[in-house]
């Protein structure tokens, strides 16, 4: 039987690379992770599009 983890969003974002990619795990506010891999291009773009939102 394999063992149960719990699912939780508690904890910090955490983003590592992996391979050629980058999975970023963010906590979501109902529980849970949402688990996203980019390349190096794509988090280049996500990491523009935040800036231009927080400045």
């Amino acid at each position: 039987m394999a063992a149960m983890k719990p699912r939780t969003g508690d904890g910090p974002m955490e983003v590592t690379k992996e391979g050629r990619g980058i999975v970023m795990r963010v906590p979501l506010e109902g529980g849970g992770r949402l688990v996203v891999e980019l390349n190096a291009e794509e988090a280049a773009d996500l990491a523009g599009a935040l800036k231009g939102v927080v400045g």
